[in-house]
């Protein structure tokens, strides 16, 4: 007989395993906002302090956002936790590709902590060309406590942008959907055209782009 397994939950493995290999200091790396029409991909690079633990770390997607805010606001305010991010804007994704824009994101991220890192943990798959030594780990954000860290300062930072974008552009709605592909997102798009939030090389933003003909 079976039984079902526990949920799991983001603990130190990944981090006790390369900081006992000498290669410290470990960084988990995550991105929010790959896939919403509008808006910023944002990474966020954190190093964990020594025995660090949060009951309600977790997948920042797992967690609502009214947890993901408190969260952030108790992260920030630890001294010795050390966390950056990265914001990507749309024109640079449009530019690049959203593959890309990600992957650049998570090398500036990592720079701006300012340390050469032992090893970075990336949530997904490895990277190519990545500038630091790293590991990819699909599904990371729920097996690596930093990497789940990352997640939430990810989330929370690109969430924060999104509202105060509905505040320049209220008729689209950001501050609900956070620029993904609602349908209230999709109907306020067809109806007003892209503004200079959404990516031009989404589609259906692409197509609303194009000139029309005579």
């Amino acid at each position: 007989m079976e039984f079902p397994s526990l949920q799991e939950v983001p603990d130190w493995e990944y981090e006790n395993r390369y900081a006992k290999a000498g290669c410290n200091p470990v960084i988990g790396v995550d991105e929010a906002g790959r896939g919403p029409l509008a808006g910023p991909v944002v990474v966020g690079a954190v190093i964990l302090p020594k025995g660090f633990s949060h009951p309600k770390i977790n997948d920042s997607k797992k967690l609502s956002e009214k947890v993901r805010e408190a969260i952030y606001d108790e992260l920030i305010e630890i001294e010795d936790l050390q966390w950056a991010v990265s914001v990507v804007e749309a024109a640079e994704v449009d530019e690049l590709n959203i593959l890309k824009a990600t992957h650049a994101g998570m090398a500036r991220s990592v720079e701006k902590l300012g340390v050469t890192p032992g090893m970075c943990l990336i949530d997904g798959l490895p990277v190519p060309n990545y500038p630091f030594p790293h590991e990819g780990i699909v599904k990371g954000d729920g097996k690596s406590l930093s990497i789940a860290t990352a997640s939430i300062l990810a989330k929370v930072t690109r969430d924060r942008i999104m509202r105060e974008g509905a505040k320049c552009y209220p008729e689209y709605g950001f501050e609900r959907h956070k620029g993904y592909g609602t349908k209230a997102h999709l109907e306020a798009l067809t109806r007003h055209g892209p503004c200079p939030l959404h990516r031009r090389s989404f589609q259906p933003v692409a197509q609303l782009c194009l000139p029309v003909d005579d």
